[in-house]
């Protein structure tokens, strides 16, 4: 879909780097352009102390690029790397915004050597404000301080961290729609644009619900251990052989009650006033999950399984990472693709589209195509 595009990276670890794989994905030509000592998600597995030679995590946020390494400290190689932005249809970087301005790489130069231009600048807190120059990671503006971590904290338990790029990739995604909606602009009015992105802004997005609640009710309903959940209905169970599951009940769980009562093999509580409608099955929720616990407890993961499949209920198994990646259905959904010719996986891009999309090549080495892009470019390699 993106064959005649191409990119210019000048970013490091994730999110961004993560758009731009995407972007190859689709068909553009993307050159990620490094310091000397490379990007510092190069080293991904000496960040845990493990030594690990092939680092399948730098492959999956860089796979099908081209890599160049520029010193940005000469002039003579910020020269090159404005050459090449002028043959570019994007640059996407996550540079701080000083840093691009002492460079010579700001919107408005490099608006003036290529018009056209779309320019994405990602950051931790935004273009503005008192905290727009402050580094930022997913962990710190996306779900420290964007009130998601709160969410997922149970009142009076101690703050859960969250795993290896979750935000970045959520950010991954809304840089990666940008950018085709810049593109879809500049091929109808011939226009470049500069789109500016943040963690903390898709860390609120991404809670926008909770927020949009907060912003009109003035408050906020802390997140709560399962027996004393809101909804005793949409919760989390666990068999009697260990498997936890989680059940969503259709509109708020009024009309699913008999069927999750049936499932749990406990049709009598459908007679007890306790439990008759949703406020006094919320007022009796620690009583109600107690006994579900109970009934899902005297079955194996199979027959709850089966009994909630037989009601027409809406549940899943809560399944680690090693069971998703044997999992038969997100096998046959496309979660995993190979590398081009290797039988090594990675977890795929997330839509697929009604034409063919070449398997990925892998990350590439630093400075691997380095002597080709300065020979298209006509540039000398620095002595």
């Amino acid at each position: 879909m993106l064959q005649g595009i191409r990119v210019v990276e000048l970013a490091t670890y994730v999110a961004a780097p993560g758009a731009c794989a995407q972007l190859a994905d689709w068909g553009a030509e993307v050159i990620k352009v490094e310091a000397p000592g490379g990007d510092p998600y190069r080293q991904f597995f000496g960040f845990t102390g493990d030594e690990i030679a092939e680092n399948r995590v730098f492959d999956l946020e860089n796979r099908g690029k081209q890599s160049i390494v520029l010193d940005l400290e000469r002039e003579d190689e910020r020269a090159t790397l404005r050459e090449l932005i002028a043959t570019a249809d994007v640059f996407v970087t996550n540079t701080r915004a000083a840093s691009l301005a002492r460079l010579g790489l700001g919107w408005e130069e490099l608006k003036a050597i290529r018009p056209d231009l779309i320019y994405v600048h990602f950051s931790g807190y935004g273009a503005s404000g008192p905290d727009a120059a402050k580094p930022g990671f997913d962990l710190t503006a996306f779900w420290a301080r964007s009130g998601l971590c709160s969410l997922a904290t149970v009142k009076g338990g101690e703050p859960p961290l969250l795993r290896t790029g979750i935000g970045d990739h959520s950010a991954s995604l809304a840089l990666t729609s940008g950018i085709m909606a810049a593109l879809f602009h500049r091929e109808r009015t011939g226009e470049g644009q500069k789109i500016e992105g943040s963690l903390l802004r898709v860390g609120v997005f991404i809670g926008g619900a909770e927020h949009a609640i907060q912003l009109q009710l003035g408050r906020l309903a802390s997140p709560r251990p399962r027996q004393q959940a809101i909804n005793p209905l949409s919760n989390f169970f666990r068999s009697g052989d260990g498997q936890w599951f989680i059940i969503v009940p259709r509109s708020g769980g009024d009309g699913d009650w008999p069927a999750i009562a049936r499932a749990a093999r406990r049709p009598e509580l459908l007679d007890d006033p306790r439990f008759a409608g949703v406020r006094a099955r919320r007022e009796h929720v620690g009583i109600l999950v107690a006994l579900l616990d109970a009934g899902f407890g005297a079955m194996t993961w199979d027959e709850a399984r089966t009994a909630l499949a037989a009601e027409d209920l809406i549940f899943a198994a809560v399944q680690s990472v090693a069971d998703a990646t044997r999992d038969p259905q997100a096998i046959a959904a496309g979660c995993y693709a190979p590398f081009a010719g290797e039988a090594a996986l990675l977890p795929a891009p997330p839509l697929d589209f009604g034409v063919p999309v070449a398997a990925p090549r892998r990350a590439p080495a630093l400075d691997a195509d380095g002597a080709a892009i300065r020979e298209m470019l006509g540039a000398r390699r620095p002595l």
